[in-house]
């Protein structure tokens, strides 16, 4: 494990896999490491503005590992910024998009990253390649990006079992590690 300071956060972060394309991908993304690539996210478009976002739409970006990627929107201005596997969503509006049982994803996704630490939300979202929707718990964070209000960046996992409160409790033990000692 390795301790990293970012955006003034405390994280503790196990070794990351590397960018490949999705189709490689063996592995399912731990809620750990979703956390810490949104962070990490978050502070890169801090430092490198709005000239990072290609970067996010890339197929074969850092920003994509195992069965997870990031993707960036913007809450105030109610659109998508980056989306590496659904380009038709880049500059549209986000807000109406709706899972398969009605859920108002980003709504929700907005809300839960105005929370200082970001909060996770659930819906159902089409894993890259496949054609049935599946259970996404996803984490958004604000960034602090310059001369823009809203920003957010998420990422999620794809995951039948975890609980919002299991991975809420992660959360605190992640960014701020003292306050939850080792067993």
């Amino acid at each position: 494990m390795k301790l990293m300071k970012m955006m003034g956060i405390s994280l503790m972060i196990g070794v990351l896999g590397t960018s490949f394309a999705w189709a490689e991908a063996t592995e399912s993304a731990t809620p750990e490491e979703v956390i810490a690539k949104v962070n990490q996210a978050a502070k890169y478009l801090h430092e490198k503005g709005d000239s990072a976002v290609a970067e996010f739409n890339a197929k074969t970006s850092q920003w994509i590992w195992k069965d997870s990627y990031v993707f960036i929107y913007n809450c105030q201005q109610n659109r998508m910024i980056a989306h590496p596997f659904r380009p038709d969503l880049v500059d549209k509006p986000i807000l109406q998009i709706k899972d398969t049982k009605g859920t108002l994803l980003f709504q929700k996704l907005c809300e839960a990253g105005k929370s200082k630490n970001g909060g996770w939300v659930e819906y159902y979202w089409d894993k890259p390649g496949d054609t049935v929707p599946s259970r996404k718990i996803s984490y958004a964070l604000s960034a602090d990006v310059s001369f823009k209000v809203g920003i957010q960046v998420g990422a999620g996992i794809y995951d039948d079992k975890a609980t919002l409160e299991q991975l809420t409790g992660l959360i605190g033990k992640m960014t701020d590690p003292s306050q939850f000692p080792a067993p």
